[in-house]
């Protein structure tokens, strides 16, 4: 953390980022999988928009995912959720899964039981090319809300995807990360290496890597994404979807652009177990070392996302400690990233800490109920340096204005009511932003 004047004690959030394993930004191949993207049409600006993520064995995959919150959710995540339910036991959040089909550019929400059938077709079409059963096929798609996926496109892109355009390289991930994005501007990918234990006693090198798309409409639960998660180490569905909640609870939840919430949040993560290690078991030290690698590869994706939130010029880190319990900190660090006084505060390089502590303040947790939080115990910190401390104390403005130019502006809190910590990103609010959504349909 950075240093601060006067008498500072906040200290590093929790999850540690000094204690996840590495994580590199770029995408990294784990075995067992073949991916791939292409332009099939979709998008009118002839950009990719079609991605496929395939296991490369005969069998269906353990896997596992998480859905938006959204009632209006969109017809793919109706459609997985179904057909993880089909194959798996826990109703919809696990299963068994050949592939992976992302479509760019059309959401098909809100598209009523047509859209629905489209989205079987794209599932049948996808299993065929996969050589696997429809339930075997995850979906998601991206893109405008209300408008209906072209088929024949759709279909024409399948053919020429699959299997030629496929690779068990990093390229072929990156082109996938690449076919699913939107109104990103760069491509976002995270990979983290760990050993793990195989039947003979040794250690083995195993991969988690990442990518997601998503720099607008971006608000818990969960934010604007499409997310998919590969590794190659072997584990059952219910223990990936505990893992992957954990994850996504620590990283996606707590990541806010512009406080509204998508029909068509998706974070899956499949696992082909070609790295021949021991089945992963829940509670064991091997699970903790998996779930630490997503949580460090969600946690990368996360912090790419907000940096290239639509519009902005500054990625925001809330860090937050001495919460009553988990529940407060998280609420805390999402209100404050998500205020949009703090956010154009940041824009204009203020250090008006008087927005941090009303944002704070006014923060609810997931169950409605507000946070434990007085003035007397709460103190603030503006990019390291100490702006109050149960009363306002003297800092030199221009300096934490000079400070706030940084790509990153880190605010922390320390709410002095027990031991909780945790983090949130946003960034800051401009005028670009308003511009871009204001023509996004055109």
């Amino acid at each position: 953390m950075s240093e601060r004047s006067g008498n500072a004690r906040l200290p590093s959030s929790v999850p540690d980022p000094a204690r996840l394993p590495e994580v590199i930004d770029e995408p990294r191949m784990p075995a067992g999988f073949a991916c791939g993207g292409v332009a099939c049409g979709i998008k009118l600006s002839g950009r990719p928009d079609l991605a496929a993520f395939v296991v490369s064995g005969r069998n269906p995959a353990a896997a596992a995912a998480t859905f938006t919150a959204n009632r209006m959710a969109a017809a793919p995540v109706h459609l997985s959720r179904e057909h993880l339910a089909a194959t798996g036991s826990d109703g919809g959040a696990s299963g068994y899964a050949r592939g992976v089909l992302v479509t760019s550019g059309c959401a098909n929400a809100a598209t009523g039981s047509a859209g629905d059938a489209d989205q079987a077709e794209v599932a049948r079409l996808a299993a065929s090319a996969f050589g696997c059963e429809p339930a075997h096929v995850l979906v998601a798609s991206t893109g405008l809300i209300g408008t209906r996926l072209p088929l024949d496109r759709v279909s024409a892109g399948l053919d020429a995807l699959v299997p030629d355009a496929l690779s068990e390289r990093d390229d072929g991930l990156a082109e996938a990360a690449e076919a699913i994005q939107t109104t990103d501007s760069r491509l976002k990918s995270a990979s983290a290496t760990i050993q793990l234990a195989s039947p003979d006693g040794s250690s083995h090198a195993v991969t988690v890597s990442g990518v997601v798309k998503g720099v607008g409409m971006i608000h818990p639960q969960m934010a604007t994404m499409i997310a998919v998660v590969l590794t190659d180490a072997a584990a059952a569905p219910a223990t990936l979807s505990g893992l992957l909640r954990e994850a996504v609870g620590a990283t996606f939840d707590q990541l806010t652009v512009d406080g509204d919430t998508s029909t068509n949040d998706t974070v899956f993560l499949v696992a082909s177990g070609a790295a021949g290690t021991t089945e992963v078991e829940p509670g064991t030290p091997a699970a903790a070392r998996l779930g630490a690698a997503l949580t460090a590869v969600c946690r990368s994706l996360a912090r790419q996302q907000a940096a290239d939130g639509e519009g902005a010029t500054s990625l925001i880190t809330c860090r937050v400690v001495g919460g009553a319990d988990l529940a407060d900190a998280r609420a805390v660090a999402r209100t404050v990233v998500a205020s949009s006084l703090v956010k154009t505060a940041v824009h204009g390089r203020d250090p008006n800490w008087g927005r941090v502590a009303a944002a704070a303040g006014a923060a609810r947790r997931r169950d409605g109920e507000p946070v434990s939080l007085g003035p007397e115990t709460l103190r603030i910190s503006l990019c390291g340096i100490d702006v109050y401390g149960a009363e306002p104390l003297d800092f030199d403005a221009a300096a934490v204005s000079r400070a706030m130019e940084a790509p990153e502006v880190v605010i922390e809190l320390d709410l002095g009511r027990g031991s909780a910590a945790a983090e949130a990103w946003g960034c800051d609010l401009s005028e670009e932003y308003v511009r871009e959504n204001s023509e996004y349909s055109t």
